[in-house]
């Protein structure tokens, strides 16, 4: 294999409409947090996407022994403690609803002390279908600036809504989506999760794949996802492998291209998940939504790659500060 490619900073760069747009999203974004207890079936404030908290679980990442050396460096320990959140990637919770089986597994990882190495938020669906900044924020604060303020909003949302179908007919994206739709009843905890991004790997660019070694596709078919997975993690080990793939050149694998899968590039076994039976951190619903997972409070050496991701940073903060603000005063009532 060639040599891969080296991370450059001019992946992440903004221009200045896109710094504009961002701006007019942190705003509704922050606006939607603050009204989340009304809009969800909850007493507390809630993330602005993947509101929904099915379980967060602690466990451990274990370093395969027989790495590459050359990835070897980059890790100075055998295994990690982990954090995991297991959750739904709509922007509201509604109880006694069918969940649409778009499912998030993001990870904490931590070093001895107790301070976050790297964080990644995965999802079971490896693609994205936007690829300009610019369509994906006036986008994403339509659907937050609608959910306020409902009919009030909808002409906006449906002119965005237009603007962006195009980029759903990507043939990869569709490929994809078939392949999904086969799956859409399997249990949350079968499916493979990925970083729809890149991430650094030390002066690399990589993509991150999390693949279940036993994974059970019919478990609790007669259940609630958060049954489900609540039944399984109280009397089931989770096993997965991690896997890595490197960017290599920009046309096989392109860093700011999402709706496209990375190709001629193999997977790389680098260590494995672990989390044992009965392994629930905290049932209380304020902790939960105080944990960040925001995967730029991470070792410089681990941290995402590309113009997407990098919107990532501020709307994490946004969320985050408008959460503790709410849900600190809950938790002490």
């Amino acid at each position: 294999m060639p040599n891969p490619l080296k991370y450059n900073k001019n992946f992440d760069k903004l221009s200045y409409e896109e710094k504009q747009l961002l701006e007019k999203n942190k705003k509704s974004i922050a606006d939607f947090v603050e009204h989340s207890s009304t809009l969800s079936d909850v007493n507390y404030a809630t993330r602005n996407a993947h509101a929904k908290t099915y379980a967060v679980l602690k466990g451990e990442f274990m370093i395969d022994p027989e790495m590459r050396s050359d990835l070897l460096y980059l890790f100075d320990k055998e295994k990690y403690n982990i954090v995991v959140r297991l959750s739904n990637a709509h922007l509201k919770v509604k109880k006694g609803k069918k969940d649409i089986p778009a499912y998030g597994f993001a990870i904490k990882i931590k070093d001895d002390a107790d301070r976050t190495i790297a964080n990644y938020p995965l999802v079971n669906f490896p693609l994205f279908p936007i690829n300009s900044v610019s369509t994906f924020l006036k986008l994403f604060t339509a659907v937050n600036r609608f959910f306020i303020k409902k009919w009030g909003n909808i002409t906006p949302l449906l002119s965005q809504v237009y603007h962006t179908l195009p980029n759903l007919f990507a043939l990869s994206f569709l490929r994809k989506s078939m392949q999904f739709l086969l799956k859409k009843n399997d249990f949350m905890l079968s499916f493979d999760y990925h970083s729809v991004g890149a991430y650094r790997l030390g002066e690399h660019m990589i993509k991150i794949k999390l693949s279940p070694k036993h994974p059970q596709r019919k478990f609790g078919r007669d259940l609630t996802t958060r049954e489900a997975i609540e039944n399984f993690c109280y009397r089931e080990d989770y096993d997965a492998d991690v896997m890595i793939q490197f960017c290599y050149n920009l046309k096989d694998q392109p860093i700011n291209i999402l709706n496209r899968e990375w190709k001629n590039s193999p997977f790389i076994k680098i260590g494995k998940v672990k989390i044992e039976k009965n392994s629930f951190l905290t049932p209380n619903t304020c902790d939960n939504e105080l944990l960040s997972f925001n995967p730029f409070e991470s070792a410089e050496i681990f941290q995402p790659v590309g113009k997407i991701q990098k919107l990532r940073d501020e709307a994490y903060k946004v969320s985050l500060q408008t959460r503790k603000k709410i849900n600190k005063l809950l938790k002490y009532k």
